[in-house]
């Protein structure tokens, strides 16, 4: 099976989006400050991705096991809904999340990178990483980013995702912030 051709062609139908965050939001190199919480290094391509994507309605959500203000305050900023801190399962977070925008999880895309996103991809049609994933995440997703994590994959995904709906360089809404 070609997964690419297979991940364009999917692109049109998305219904929603669920993102990690450290190690695809984010580097997987994370500082600490000086009183142990991580500081993370966000893209802001990425982050005009995805507020050009909340502002068009594209019902998305942040699942992370990272527990930080910093991630509530730059994702909700951005538009996104749907923040989900310190998830031990994340799964059932998606499984609630899809729940409450009847989204179908054949046509949610699920970008994650290391073990704990392992069956919350497997439980998406649509599942996808960063160049820098774990092998056994790159073993299950549809589509590889050739961008690492906080290098611009998720604005890879989302401007795909955009573009197949013809909302890229194509809604007004794209020239704002």
């Amino acid at each position: 099976m070609d997964n690419n051709k297979n991940f364009k062609q999917l692109l049109k139908d998305v219904q929603a989006i669920a993102f990690d965050v450290d190690g695809v939001l984010s580097t997987s190199s994370i500082p600490l400050a000086p009183g142990g919480e991580p500081m993370r290094v966000i893209n802001t391509k990425d982050g005009y991705a995805l507020h050009l994507a909340a502002k068009l309605n594209i019902p998305m959500a942040i699942i992370t096991g990272g527990n930080t203000e910093a991630i509530r305050v730059r994702f909700e900023g951005l538009g996104l809904k749907e923040v989900h801190m310190g998830v031990k399962r994340k799964t059932e977070c998606l499984r609630d999340f899809l729940r409450r925008y009847n989204a179908d999880p054949a046509f949610t895309i699920y970008m994650g990178d290391d073990i704990p996103d392992y069956e919350s991809m497997k439980s998406v049609g649509i599942p996808v990483c960063p160049a820098d994933a774990a092998p056994e995440i790159k073993a299950v997703s549809l589509y590889v980013s050739p961008y690492a994590g906080g290098c611009g994959c998720v604005r890879d995904v989302v401007e795909q995702c955009l573009k197949a709906k013809g909302f890229w360089m194509n809604h007004n809404e794209a020239f704002g912030w």
